[in-house]
């Protein structure tokens, strides 16, 4: 009987290049390898436009690699204008491809039979799930390769240059680079700003189908492309969990191995307790979602979990003494989930807002909600206990923000609506009380001229916040 299987990658012969140039209409992608099997060695190329399959070539049969590598080393040179061996200092230059780093081999792409070829370990038996139904349908979700790869589409990435799991945080950190040269340059002329949008999407492969790249040429853009990034990181941790789960698993000596829901479970590190829906607590939060949500699209509670991060209580505690504490709503795409389970709500470098670097809560669900990113119709939010202690309040933008004022713990971006103080529970958390709205917004004649429309509240050290509960909600 024939097996089939792949020719495997030589060593590290193995490059992914890319080059855009929005004023040619350049949007392409080269990819060279040395493959081999048993002692046969090709050198393979396939080049094209991002988004499409390109075409490809196979060089002729070598009994050695040293032909094969003779040829990719050229192909290499010849593209991009450096030396294969010096990969480490790779320089770009104009009009040639650029390296895209990428963790671990590309797959190879040549399928080739063989009659007696070597068949990897057999099935062994797997463990039945011990998670309840709601928490395996949510482990799905948030590592499901298919909402990853959903999500990187609706943000124009092309997931064939940058296979899940593989594109390394030294490329995205060069990402972060060129967003900040195009930062520095936003008041420059069209074809300086055409050059540094061309330079960010040889870095970062988009598909733009046969559309013309667009030029990178306001603050706005230049915010939504790290946002990009940092999702894009985001997944990259929840890939690697799988990819350490899946490792773990393979080198189990047992016949019997973990259900892999369970084991990406327990890769979070991190305890969820559904909430039976009987509960004063399911209660609590469903009528706060009910009251501050839009009443015209009002998501639906599918389930909540109380959430207890590993070392999360710990670090909180180190906040004991800050009075003034608030369960708010944090909402994000469903691709960062499995990344915030296992990290917490993390304050990035890169990131920003209207108040500036910190992490943004709300009090309204309305205004989390529009930060949501669901995955057919599926999103998911925090609930978060946040010990805000003193309050600066503001009621203009300013994105300069990295901390509380000097006296204070927090700023509190003041709108012209919020939750009827007057109808604020208190929820007993580790003998602390935490107010949880329970009324609908009102005016707050005193922020009548507020820019703000909503309350934002931002924290600007990750221990002065903890997350609570999860809800997954249908949009």
């Amino acid at each position: 009987e024939c097996a089939h299987f792949y020719l495997t990658v030589y060593e590290d012969y193995d490059c992914m290049l890319n080059q855009t140039n929005i004023g040619n209409n350049n949007n392409k992608f080269y990819v060279i390898q040395v493959l081999c099997i048993d002692d046969s060695y090709y050198c393979w190329t396939r080049w094209g436009r991002v988004g499409e399959t390109g075409q490809s070539n196979l060089s002729d049969l070598s009994n050695s690699p040293d032909k094969a590598i003779k040829d990719f080393e050229k192909k290499f040179k010849d593209k991009t204008k450096n030396s294969w061996k010096e990969r480490d200092n790779f320089v770009s230059h104009p009009g040639k491809y650029t390296l895209i780093e990428v963790d671990g081999d590309q797959d190879a792409e040549v399928k080739v039979d063989c009659v007696d070829g070597k068949i990897g370990k057999g099935p062994r038996n797997i463990l039945p799930c011990t998670l309840d139904s709601p928490t395996q349908k949510l482990i799905q979700l948030i590592f499901s390769n298919d909402m990853f790869k959903e999500a990187m589409e609706c943000m124009n990435l092309d997931i064939k240059k940058m296979p899940l799991g593989k594109l390394s945080k030294m490329q995205i950190a060069k990402g972060f680079e060129v967003l900040e040269e195009i930062e520095g340059a936003i008041n420059a002329s069209r074809p300086k700003l055409e050059e540094l949008s061309s330079k960010f999407f040889t870095t970062i492969p988009h598909n733009f189908g046969r559309t013309r790249p667009p030029v990178i040429d306001s603050s706005e853009i230049v915010e939504k492309k790290k946002e990009m990034l940092l999702v894009l990181a985001d997944i990259e941790i929840a890939q690697n969990l799988k990819a350490e789960t899946e490792k773990a698993q393979e080198q189990m000596e047992v016949e019997k191995v973990p259900h892999p829901l369970d084991q990406n479970y327990l890769s979070l590190s991190c305890k969820l307790a559904l909430l039976q829906r009987d509960t004063q607590e399911f209660k609590l939060i469903e009528k706060y979602l009910k009251a501050t949500a839009y009443s015209h699209n009002q998501p639906k509670i599918i389930d909540v979990w109380e959430v207890d991060r590993e070392t999360e209580a710990e670090r909180f505690r180190e906040n004991d003494g800050l009075e003034n504490r608030r369960l708010l709503w944090h909402g994000t795409n469903v691709a960062v989930v499995a990344a915030i389970l296992k990290g917490g709500l993390r304050i990035m470098p890169q990131s920003g807002g209207r108040v500036g670097r910190g992490i943004y809560f709300a009090s309204e669900n309305s205004k989390s909600a529009a930060y949501v990113r669901t995955s057919k119709d599926r999103g998911v939010m925090f609930l978060n206990e946040v010990a805000l202690g003193k309050e600066n309040t503001i009621t203009m933008d300013d994105s300069s923000l990295k901390e509380a004022p000097t006296g204070y713990d927090c700023v509190v971006a003041r709108g012209q609506l919020e939750p009827d103080p007057s109808k604020d529970i208190f929820l007993t958390l580790d003998g602390k009380q935490v107010a949880v709205p329970q009324g609908k917004p009102i005016k707050q004649p005193q922020y009548k001229d507020s820019c703000f429309c909503n309350s934002e509240y931002l924290v600007y050290k990750e221990n002065q916040c903890r997350i609570r509960y999860l809800l997954e909600l249908k949009f």
